[in-house]
């Protein structure tokens, strides 16, 4: 049995995004930069593409910069605000993604910036507290705070976050990769600077994303050679991705609270079979429904001997899922999200993510594996 819980890394795709590129593929064979009639029509995917996410995403289709993914969509956003915005102090967490993380801490390096963390709760959540002694303390920042951490699901005010940096002429770049096409999400009554998507983590094609920046902000492309996106990231448009993008957005925004409702109960039912037959177990993050990403669940086992090759022998029934995140090239590395939530030392921590094709079947199988391995 071949059971996927691992769906915070990637998703499968959906078959009518497969559909719809396959569709793209065969048809369009362009370049959206050429001016002849198969030129036009591979700029008219892309433009239609691009329309179809602002309306989603309620805003205006300038906003949008289509990307390779959704940490070239961070990259983009804070060597920009360093570069172009006169930004000075990175005001960030120790847990966000390794997209901000490592591009913060390399301009640190070269003394563009001053990187201050903001304290968190028990949960790994912004300490609101902080954050506003911080953004008054030092004014014209860039916030960069995600949405959803990707390891342990914990969601972050963003609306509150804004409202603090905007009373304190600060920036405020949010990582959406794990809520965009998850939630619905509304970028104009956020009133963020840049938000980051990945099409792979909502049943839509690796390989392509988008950057949100605000059209109040003039910046220049970090990729430079060309006039594509409006002069701001040069390289010829992934026509076929960008399909395929537009179309996963649509199809997870397409009776969404059912959805969210759906795989909701799946990751309850999960919480409760471990709860049920391991006593000891834990939870990383914040696992309610309103504070929690309903697609992630941390889970904090009790000592055990074989704790280091859990997840290998979990793979071995077939059944995958992760020990953190899954942008370190494969590795197994120690997690800095649990780290920094001072996860105890002496237990094991697996993520288990799931996707409205994860079934109940496949629960109860991963958890009496579990079990026995324990």
């Amino acid at each position: 049995m071949q059971v996927y819980l691992d769906n915070a890394a990637t998703t499968p795709m959906d078959l009518q995004v497969i559909e719809k590129m396959t569709e793209v593929m065969q048809n369009c064979y362009g370049n959206a930069s050429a001016i002849h009639s198969q030129g036009r029509k591979a700029k008219a995917i892309v433009e239609m593409a691009r329309k179809d996410i602002a309306k989603v995403l309620n805003c205006s289709s300038s906003e949008l910069i289509f990307t390779g993914s959704g940490t070239e969509a961070d990259n983009m956003a804070l060597r920009c605000a360093v570069n172009d915005l006169g930004v000075k102090h990175i005001i960030t967490s120790e847990i966000e993604h390794k997209a901000v993380l490592d591009t913060a801490k390399e301009l640190q390096s070269k003394q563009l910036v001053t990187i201050h963390y903001v304290k968190l709760d028990k949960f790994g959540k912004a300490d609101l507290e902080d954050l506003e002694l911080l953004v008054k303390k030092h004014p014209g920042s860039l916030v960069s705070l995600m949405h959803a951490n990707n390891e342990i699901g914990s969601l972050n005010d963003v609306a509150t976050i804004s409202r603090l940096t905007r009373a304190n002429n600060c920036f405020f770049h949010t990582d959406t990769v794990q809520t965009i096409g998850h939630y619905p999400i509304d970028l104009a009554a956020w009133d963020v600077d840049f938000a980051a998507c990945s099409a792979h983590k909502f049943h839509g094609p690796k390989g392509v994303g988008f950057l949100y920046k605000n059209k109040s902000l003039k910046i220049r492309p970090i990729v430079t050679g060309g006039g594509q996106e409006s002069y701001m990231r040069a390289g010829t448009e992934n026509v076929t991705g960008i399909a395929g993008l537009a179309k996963a957005l649509e199809v997870a925004t397409r009776n969404m609270e059912v959805k969210i409702d759906t795989v909701q109960r799946i990751k309850a039912y999960f919480i409760q079979q471990l709860k049920s037959k391991i006593p000891e177990v834990q939870f990383n993050g914040d696992t309610s429904k309103e504070g929690g990403l309903y697609t992630v669940l941390s889970v904090s086992l009790p000592p055990s001997d074989n704790a280091s090759t859990l997840l290998f022998q979990l793979d071995m029934y077939g059944i995958c899922a992760s020990g953190g995140s899954a942008c370190n090239s494969g590795a197994i590395n120690e997690s800095h999200v649990l780290n920094g939530i001072n996860h105890p030392v002496d237990r094991s921590a697996i993520r288990f993510s799931f996707s409205k094709f994860t079934t109940k079947e496949e629960v109860d199988f991963a958890v009496e594996k579990l079990i026995e391995l324990l």
